[in-house]
């Protein structure tokens, strides 16, 4: 099976650039693909872990990964609904950049004809100057489109600042030199990235001309409506010093049973066959939780090693 039709049975793929034109450019040759995590926060969490997990089954299809910790963006950070973001100590932001950059290295695997390079962007923006960011970057943006996007439009009545307006230019730039350094014409991330992805790819079409593409996956949601990612005791990391793995083990084994087959769709590494088999057991005995359990086991032996799972089983 392609692995863009894998892709759209486990529900990855909410939007895109074109995926007949995407399947083309992955048939065509080795494909380098980028994924980016900013250390705005001391660890990542479970919002995170369906990205590496793509990740890690885009490589395994023959891409070759490019996994960027922002030593740059994460000094500034996505613009969220909520509100301005705190302004982090540069030394507390790369204090962070290290654990971030640790803790994605085990999903990816790197040697191999497609070894996954570990990257930063500060290599490139702390270097650029004011003025060359502004001719050679900002220059290519229309204003129009950066109000356009949904975040912004939402914080004009309470205000963004400039910095976290312009964060949509930092991350364009990344995927250009991405691609200029490292030849990558493929970014993915969540949903909620879609308008700082695409607008990555417009920028690499004005300033070289390539055709690059993208694709999105939909944010991780539950049945009832409540956010994924949750615990009674707050965000789920997947820093064992703040979550420990039998606290990590429990929140899978605890997922309902109208939420499980959608996981395991998701994040697991089971064949359409098995997953049918534990949606059925679910339907049929679904007290026993066995399909919770194996994906409990599953997520906290790719997490923890499987030492540590069987102390938390």
């Amino acid at each position: 099976m392609h692995i863009l039709d894998d892709f759209a049975w486990r529900g990855l793929i909410q939007d895109s650039t074109g995926i007949d034109a995407l399947r083309e450019h992955i048939d065509a040759g080795q494909v380098t693909f980028y994924i980016g995590f900013d250390p705005t926060a001391p660890s990542l969490h479970v919002g995170h872990l369906m990205q590496l997990i793509t990740a890690r089954r885009l490589q395994q299809a023959g891409l070759r990964p490019l996994l960027l910790v922002g030593g740059a963006t994460g000094q500034i950070g996505d613009p969220r609904e909520v509100g301005e973001r705190v302004m982090n100590p540069p030394e507390v932001v790369a204090g962070w950049f290290e654990k971030i950059r640790r803790q994605v290295a085990p999903f990816v695997t790197y040697d191999g004809e497609n070894a996954a390079i570990p990257v930063n962007n500060l290599d490139w923006t702390g270097e650029m100057g004011a003025i060359e960011f502004l001719r050679d970057v900002g220059k290519h943006f229309p204003v129009s489109k950066m109000l356009a996007r949904d975040v912004v439009k939402n914080r004009l009545e309470s205000g963004i600042s400039f910095t976290e307006f312009a964060y949509q230019l930092l991350q364009s730039n990344d995927f250009f030199e991405l691609n200029r350094r490292f030849g990558c014409t493929l970014q993915f991330g969540g949903s909620d990235q879609w308008g700082n992805i695409t607008a990555g790819v417009d920028f690499i079409r004005r300033r070289s001309g390539e055709h690059v593409h993208a694709f999105v996956s939909p944010l991780v949601t539950k049945a009832d409506g409540t956010k994924f990612g949750k615990s009674e005791g707050g965000a789920v990391w997947l820093d064992p010093e703040l979550t420990s793995p039998y606290a990590f083990y429990q929140f899978w084994v605890n997922s309902g049973d109208a939420d499980v087959v959608d996981y395991l769709k998701r994040f697991s590494f089971k064949s359409h066959e098995e997953i049918a088999e534990l949606e059925a057991a679910t339907a049929e005995k679904p007290a026993a939780r066995l399909a919770q359990k194996a994906l409990a086991e599953e997520l906290t032996t790719l997490l923890h090693g499987a030492e540590e799972t069987q102390n938390v089983v």
